[in-house]
């Protein structure tokens, strides 16, 4: 006995039964559960027949016949029902749930699985999705259209070599690390949209982290000026949105050195750990304040091209500076480097070098510390702004927080062992 086959079987099963209980309505007349799955199931017996028998035809002639008898259905619900509500939906999914039972004999079980929850999520929010394109503004389209240019349209027809001096310039490495930022503000932006405003001030900073610490920070400063009474809730999502910014940095640098992050994640982690008790003793002090609650400023189109098309050359220009100084000056001179390119992006220098740790130009060991240290003069930078346009009362807390990740992450930086890794 083929156990394999069984569990194919079982698989389907399941699959047709998720997606039938969802399309199982009053409204919905027309295919139900059992319906589903047993055309899911029709669709794994087609595949069995066509694997043994090693018939072609087989698959597209069951395929054609379960197409035929929803269009038969259609029309006579058409013929005896008055105002029939006609849709595409139902037929559609049944005929993919049909094509998924074939795959999972004559394809990936897993790819068959994942498409198969998918249309059963996607069936079942649809409310939720309806009323959240409704909702879109014209600055949420153009973030999501830049968003599509950027990654579809540009992305493939740049091409993958290297130029200029150093033999670090590359088109397509570029515009991809264009594609990673733009794409987490894009995620952080919309994330924002749905639940943003319902959930509380935790999530403004996260949030904001994950969308523009630095423009959370200018926001929230801001606010305190005119309101002074919020210095120390603003000071928390400040901080919150630094710290998320750390968690981003790690991100980034482990989808282009996922082999290196055991290095690099233990001592930055060890700063985000900083951070986030540092952000729990403030949301402890203000407790009282935040039950009041603060909406998060609307943050801007994260997507603009401009911004995008200036990340770009902020990103190839600190590839060439840290490829020029460190041939010229030797490894040290690179602080600098750090210090100076992350007062201004942080995501930029922390690419670049992480492109040069995956290309063995740079060691892991060094380049973290040259990542905490940008990041932390990104704080420096950002502490700053805070100080001068929030109110009086935020200079305090802002220097307490700030001061002692500041003062935490050049100690790590300072006296942290190599052997401390993964």
């Amino acid at each position: 006995m083929n156990y394999d086959d069984l569990t194919t079987l079982g698989i389907a099963f399941g699959l047709g039964l998720l997606v039938g209980m969802q399309r199982e309505t009053p409204k919905n007349d027309m295919a139900g559960v059992r319906t589903f799955t047993l055309i899911t199931i029709l669709g794994v017996i087609a595949g069995f027949l066509t694997r043994t028998y090693d018939n072609p035809f087989i698959l597209p002639v069951l395929g054609l016949s379960v197409t035929a008898m929803l269009m038969m259905a259609n029309a006579i619900k058409i013929k005896t029902v008055e105002n029939a509500d006609v849709g595409q939906t139902t037929e559609v999914a049944a005929l993919l749930m049909f094509a998924i039972g074939a795959y999972l004999v004559l394809g990936s079980q897993l790819i068959g699985i994942i498409v198969g929850t998918s249309i059963a999520i996607l069936l079942y929010i649809k409310e939720h999705l309806h009323g959240f394109i409704e909702n879109l503004k014209p600055k949420d389209l153009s973030a999501i259209m830049t968003l599509a240019g950027i990654s579809l349209v540009i992305l493939p027809i740049l091409p993958d070599k290297t130029f200029g001096p150093y033999d670090v310039i590359n088109p397509r490495n570029i515009w991809l690390m264009i594609t990673l930022i733009v794409g987490i503000s894009v995620f952080g932006y919309f994330i924002y949209k749905l639940f943003g405003k319902k959930v509380g001030v935790i999530s403004n900073g996260i949030f904001g982290g994950l969308i523009s610490s630095t423009a959370t920070t200018v926001s929230y400063a801001r606010k305190t000026a005119d309101a002074a009474s919020i210095s120390k809730l603003a000071v928390f999502v400040i901080t919150t949105a630094s710290a998320v910014s750390f968690v981003r940095v790690l991100f980034e640098v482990g989808i282009v050195i996922p082999d290196k992050l055991n290095i690099i994640a233990v001592p930055i982690g060890a700063v985000i750990l900083i951070m986030a008790l540092t952000c729990v003793a403030l949301f402890y002090i203000i407790n009282k304040d935040v039950s009041e609650g603060e909406d998060m400023p609307e943050p801007k189109n994260p997507a603009q091209f401009k911004s995008a098309l200036i990340f770009g050359l902020l990103y190839g220009f600190i590839l060439l500076a840290v490829a020029f100084t460190k041939d010229t000056f030797g490894n040290n001179a690179l602080y600098i480097i750090s210090i100076i390119s992350g007062l201004t992006d942080v995501d930029a220098i922390t690419l670049s070098l992480s492109q040069l740790i995956k290309e063995g130009t740079l060691k892991a060991g060094f380049g973290w510390k040259l990542i905490l240290l940008a990041g932390l003069s990104n704080m420096l930078f950002k502490g700053i702004m805070a100080i001068v346009l929030g109110a009086k009362q935020v200079r305090k807390w802002i220097i307490i927080s700030f001061g002692i990740t500041i003062i935490s992450g050049l100690l790590i930086i300072w006296l942290w062992p190599e052997s401390w890794h993964f």
